[in-house]
Parts: structure tokens; sequence; C-alpha cells
């Protein structure tokens, strides 16, 4: 059954337009800038939700600057390529936002042309508020930032946007923090993840606590295992040099998976402004007991040491399940099994909650397709545009009592106007303006994560190889026995 509605409600954050703001994307002629933020800056323009006055600043360092002419350029394909606006079809509109395009290179020893560009797009606009988003490797994100500082461009009216990871280990993140922390305050930083700014995400609080239906059966009374599951079919696509250094781990699980853990498994907040929210997800990260590395299946896929760049002899995981446990009240005892991997049988981003069986087995199930412990589920997908399922059972039409498995579907695609969705870029760009840091990521939780982390990291098990188009090595499978995976046997 499919639940069916209509709104015609503005996109989100339509009434809370940003003051005057100068953009700078460093990295701006890189490929997330190309996927992602330049298209969703145009489509924050062609939307009405960017301020009435901004500039958009590209960077690099001046050994790739390009001119004004070329950056637009690069940015009207990016946008006629991956923005759901297309310039060619909104002229007018591209083209006003064109006029708000520029380039400066900066260097940690020049920065002039970046300070001069601000300066002029602040005097042009009258406004001083600025934000800096950080598209860079992660090895230059302590460089761009004490650059920023010594160009005097980290003042109140600054914050900045950091990309993950945030560190690769307790010890790094300690640094880094040390170092952004030395030029900006932590009110002025934003460190994102744009799983958190997906709707079907933030839609988690929505079918929680706003449905009396669930939030009472939203616990170890009632529920035995948590999914949180994202296989990729992509492989490392030329990016060994991060890759080969990072792992499925590092990549995902500490910056991704666990960021959707924490609004699973948190409390109720008193509301949902950013102090609270913040502080229901570090009660469950402090919470979360250190990974247990006999509860770890680290995986490579066939194949991956003969990627270019490659070490010949990598024990890099391109995927990996963990059991992890939030050991408070609510959760006591329910096993979270997180996993994510590169060049699997599918790209979803799925949500498991199973549930208990009742303990009376009056019923007989006859029906081949219902799995032991797979009869009762809430199966949250958040890829874009996302869905809800229930999955039951119900009696079967005829003479005997024979159950079949049955689901009531919610689709976000079916009951609202896909043009009033922003991608997680978007919405996360546009909180960030706002000063909104609800779905960004504050210091204290990403060091409680690396900090239970060090087990694994310290003593990680051994990877093992599994066929490209699987779900990981048989191990898999065993790490969450008695409980199976949605994935791959369910929709």
């Amino acid at each position: 059954m499919t639940t069916t509605t209509t709104s015609s409600s503005p996109a989100r954050g339509a009434t809370r337009r940003p003051e005057d703001h100068v953009i700078v994307l460093f990295g701006a002629t890189g490929d997330l800038a190309k996927r992602k933020l330049l298209p969703g800056l145009f489509h924050l323009a062609a939307a009405g939700l960017l301020p009435k006055k901004y500039k958009i600043i590209g960077s690099s360092p001046a050994s790739f600057a390009i001119s004004d002419a070329e950056f637009k350029e690069h940015a009207r394909k990016a946008a006629q390529d991956f923005c759901i606006t297309k310039p060619s079809a909104e002229k007018d509109c591209w083209e006003e936002f064109c006029e708000h395009l520029s380039f400066a290179s900066a260097d940690p020893d020049n920065f002039a042309p970046l300070k001069d560009e601000v300066a002029r797009a602040e005097k042009e606009i009258g406004s001083s508020r600025r934000i800096f988003h950080l598209a860079v490797p992660p090895s230059a994100f302590a460089s761009v930032v004490t650059m920023l500082g010594d160009a005097g461009l980290s003042g109140d009216q600054s914050r900045v946007i950091i990309e993950k990871p945030f560190g690769t280990d307790y010890a790094s993140s300690v640094e880094l923090g040390k170092a952004v922390h030395a030029v900006f305050d932590e009110s002025q930083i934003f460190r994102i993840d744009h799983f958190l700014g997906k709707e079907s995400v933030d839609n988690i609080l929505a079918f929680r606590f706003a449905n009396g239906l669930f939030e009472p059966v939203w616990n170890r009374a009632h529920i035995c295992y948590v999914q949180v599951d994202v296989p990729e079919t992509l492989s490392i696509e030329g990016r060994a040099d991060f890759y080969d250094k990072t792992g499925a781990y590092r990549d995902m699980i500490v910056t991704h998976l666990f960021q959707v853990l924490g609004f699973v498994a948190m409390e109720p907040p008193t509301s949902l402004s950013a102090r609270q929210l913040r502080a229901e997800k570090a009660k469950v990260y402090d919470a979360l007991r250190p990974i247990d590395t006999r509860h770890v299946v680290r995986g490579q896929y066939d194949g991956y040491r003969k990627e270019k760049g490659v070490a010949p002899d990598s024990q890099t995981e391109t995927m990996v399940a963990v059991k992890a446990e939030v050991d408070n009240w609510r959760w006591h005892g329910v096993p979270f099994y997180l996993r994510s991997g590169k060049s699997m049988g599918a790209s979803r981003q799925v949500i498991t909650l199973g549930f208990h069986e009742p303990p009376l087995r009056m019923f007989k199930a006859h029906r081949k397709d219902i799995p032991d412990g797979r009869r009762n589920e809430i199966v949250i997908d958040f890829a874009d545009p996302g869905s809800i399922t229930a999955r039951f059972l119900a009696k079967e039409p005829g003479a005997e009592m024979s159950l079949g498995s049955e689901e009531m579907i919610f689709r976000y695609g079916d009951s609202f106007a896909a043009a009033n969705a922003l991608e997680g870029y978007e919405r996360l760009i546009l909180d960030a303006m706002i000063g909104d840091q609800s779905l960004f990521t504050s210091s204290d939780g990403i060091l409680r994560l690396w900090e239970i982390s060090q087990p694994l990291l310290e003593n990680p098990p051994p990877v093992q190889p599994y066929p490209k188009g699987s779900f990981g090595p048989a191990a898999v499978d065993k790490l969450i026995e008695p409980f199976r995976w949605h994935l791959p046997n369910s929709g």
C-alpha cells in the first residue's frame, strides 16, 4: 500500500534567507565543486534562497588558477551536467547568477589575490559576512585555515565549512582541532556530512518523535537489531592516492554511518535547536562501547591491488561491517550493524529496524518468501528521494490461516513535489550561511567517535577478499547471525 499526500510548501529554508554573503570555494575546480557545490549554489539561487546580495569567489593555488571567464564556463558546465535546474532552461537566471562569480588564487605564502578579491566583493555588496568552503584534500585543511588567519579573513563575521574526514584517528583529529580552533571559534566551524542534509535522514526525527505509533516501541523491549547499510557499486574511481591511505571505515563509518546512528538512537530532544540536537547525539556517542575487533569484518574486492596507485600488498579495506553497541537504558543489548563498501552488489542507503517476534506462535507462515527473523521490520531508505516501509505479516485469502509478508510504503517521490527538495549539500550550505549547526558535527562528537575506533585502528583484522558485485565476504553474514541483512534479499 502506498500513501499519497499533497503539499504546496516551499523548499525548506525558504523563510530563512541568509544575510548578504561573500562565499569562497577553495578547490573550486575540483570534483566536489563540479558535482555538488557549484550546481547546488545555482539551484539555491534559482529557488530564491541565496542572499539578496552575494558574491561567489572560486579559489585554488596559483599553479591551478583560471580566469573569471574560465571559472564561469566551468560553473555553467557543472550546473548543466549535475543540477536539477539547467542553465540552458533558465537563461535569465543563469546570466544573473553568472554576474556573481569570480576567481582568485591563494597560496600560504601569497594570499593577496584572494584577500583583494574578498575586499572588492565586500565593498560591492556592502557586507563583510563570509563563508569559506574547504573542498580540498584533508591534508590541506590546516594550511588553508592558517592562511585565512594570516590573511585576516577569519573574524567574527566569518564561518568555515570543513569536509570529511576530520582527522584519520584520535591524535590527528586533536591536532587538526587545535589548528582550526587557533583561527576560528567552535561556533564558526561547520564540519559537514552531506548525509545529514538529506530530507530522508531528517525525516527520522519526524517519523519517531511526531508519531505516537512509533516512539513507544523505539527501544530494546521491541527492537532486536538495527542496521545501517550503505553499499556502493562504484569502485575507488581513480582515487587510490586518497583511498588506499583511508579505507572504508575512515571514509564511511566514522564520517557518515555513525552520524546516522546518532539520529536513530538519540533520546527525544527538548527542542530542534542546534544545542539540543547535538547534545542528544553526544549522549549516544558517549554510550557507544569501544569497537570490539572480534565483531568487525574487513573486506577487499578482487582486483583492488591492481588498481592504479594501490600498493601490491595493500591491507586497506574496501568494505567493512561492524557491530556497534549503544550501552544505555534504551538500547542495552541491541546490536547496531553498520556496513559499507565499494564494488558491491547495489548502491543503497538503508536503515533497518528489526522487531522481536510475538511470544505466542499460533500462526504458521507457509510462504517461502518469509525468512526467519525478517517478518517485522521498519525500513528507511535514505537515498534521495527516500522512502519508509513497514513490513508485517497478514493473512492470505483462502480457507486456511496462512500468512504472507506485506508492506506499507511512504515514498517521498510520490508524496511531495520534487522541486521542493534540496540536496544534502544545498541544505547544509544554506544552514551554514544562516549559522544553524544542528546538522553539523561537533568537535567533541568527532573526537569521541575516533576514541571508540582506536581498538580497530590499532589492531585491524586482516582483509578478506570478496567478488565484485557481491555484498562482501561470507564472514559478513556470520557477523550478524542469528539475524539477516536486509540487503540483498529484500527490495
